[in-house]
C-alpha cells in the first residue's frame, strides 16, 4: 500500500482537528477545567502556542502565531495571521497545515472553522498569550 501525500489526507486531518477543538472549545466556555469522558481538556490540548518571527524559514515574509497540536511525522498546526502589536492584533488569515517527513499541505479556513479559530485566537489575546509569545519571539530575534 502506498502512502497517502498530504495533499490527500488534509481534509481529513483538518476535519478531525476541528471536531476534537469544537467540542473541548464548547466544554471549556462553559467550564475551564472541564473535561471529555476520556479526560480531555482544552487547556491541555496541542503542544504549544508561540510566535513565528518573519525570515524564521527561508522565503518567510510575514510572522504568524502558531498553535501547534502535534509535531514529528506527522504534524500539524493552525497559523494565525495577525497585525497588531501587545494586546490589540487583528486577525485576517488562519491556516491549518499538515507535515509528514518531507511533504505538507495548507489549507485557509473558512466559514465555522474560522469562527472558531477565530474566537480561541481572540481567548489567547484575552489571557495574554499573544503578547507573551510575541515578546518571547523577540528576545529571540531582536532585528524585528
Amino acid at each position: 500500500m502506498s502512502k497517502q501525500i498530504c495533499k490527500q489526507r488534509i481534509n481529513g486531518e483538518l476535519a478531525g482537528r476541528v471536531s476534537d477543538l469544537r467540542q473541548l472549545w464548547t466544554l471549556y466556555r462553559n467550564d475551564p477545567e472541564a473535561t471529555t469522558e476520556d479526560g480531555a481538556n482544552f487547556n491541555e490540548y496541542g503542544l504549544s502556542f508561540d510566535y513565528v518571527a518573519p525570515g524564521t524559514f527561508n522565503g518567510q515574509r510575514r510572522g504568524y502565531f502558531r498553535y501547534q497540536i502535534s509535531w514529528g511525522g506527522p504534524s500539524d498546526e493552525f497559523r494565525f495571521y495577525a497585525e497588531g502589536r501587545g494586546y490589540r492584533w487583528t486577525l485576517d488569515r488562519v491556516e491549518y497545515v499538515f507535515l509528514d517527513w518531507f511533504d505538507g499541505a495548507k489549507r485557509t479556513l473558512s466559514g465555522d472553522n474560522l469562527a472558531l479559530l477565530a474566537e480561541i485566537f481572540e481567548d489567547f489575546a484575552d489571557v495574554g498569550a499573544l503578547e507573551s509569545a510575541y515578546a518571547k519571539a523577540l528576545e529571540i530575534s531582536p532585528a524585528l
